[in-house]
């Protein structure tokens, strides 16, 4: 079985760190440092057919649930504190359900264990409209993007996966054939009889309606132990519009 790509800082109590759809490790480096200077061992990992772990055909929660307890095994923890991010956020519900003695601390920010209708279709078809072989610079996919993706901000989050894979050509590093193809998975609900009773802490932006205040019922069927907490000022990617109080949340729960 392959082993999941990651990025290691800091030494002290494990805490594992897993992105969201179309995202990478890099994008928490700036948090998963500040992590480190609290006295953890942080994994920034890259989760299937993302950032630079392998590809496969195969991709929905509990196959990424799975990839996630071999890392845990590879490198022998006993346990670990988990914090997921909106696709990221549903793995790390399934594992904490599926492992229970595998976490000390579980934190999910901005999903719910509920399904969510497919809603990411027309940036998989703005992306398939790059024609990769043609496209020579990051400027120039910007370019051609913005014809059909307005928003600049996501437009920036999805060209940090351009990397060069020879001279004079470009690719991302997600798998955009599989990913396209697995779509209705990300929305997936959490299986009615999962659940984990250890330390559970919701986060999810002031801005965003991933999480809805009557969400916290069917959140508390499967975490019972689980605080919602909301960051100020912050959409869907809340780590990055507030990270100075998404710290600080994450902390104060890490901590007690």
């Amino acid at each position: 079985m392959s082993l999941l790509h990651s990025n290691i800082l800091g030494e002290g109590k494990p805490l594992m760190i897993l992105h969201g759809f179309l995202g990478m490790s890099d994008n928490w480096k700036t948090l998963g440092t500040q992590y480190a200077q609290h006295g953890y061992e942080v994994h920034l990992i890259d989760q299937r057919n993302h950032g630079k772990s392998f590809w496969s055909e195969e991709f929905n929660y509990t196959i990424l649930a799975e990839d996630l307890n071999h890392y845990f095994n590879y490198y022998k923890f006993s346990s670990a504190c988990v914090l997921g991010h909106s696709m990221g956020g549903k793995t790390a519900m399934t594992f904490a359900c599926k492992y229970q003695d595998l976490v000390d601390k579980l934190i999910v920010a901005d999903i719910a264990p509920k399904f969510y209708p497919s809603h990411h279709q027309y940036i998989i078809d703005a992306l398939k409209t790059l024609r990769m072989e043609e496209i020579s610079s990051r400027s120039q996919a910007d370019f051609l993007l913005a014809e059909h993706l307005h928003d600049w901000g996501i437009r920036q989050f999805l060209l940090r996966n351009l990397h060069w894979i020879e001279k004079g050509r470009l690719a991302f590093r997600f798998n955009l054939d599989v990913l396209s193809q697995k779509m209705e998975e990300i929305g997936e609900s959490l299986g009615h009889t999962e659940s984990f009773t250890g330390p559970t802490l919701f986060l999810r932006g002031s801005r965003s309606e991933y999480i809805a205040t009557e969400d916290l019922s069917e959140i508390k069927l499967h975490f019972p132990k689980a605080e919602l907490e909301t960051i100020d000022d912050a959409g869907h990617w809340l780590h990055a519009e507030n990270p100075q109080q998404f710290i600080e949340k994450s902390m104060v729960f890490l901590n007690s």
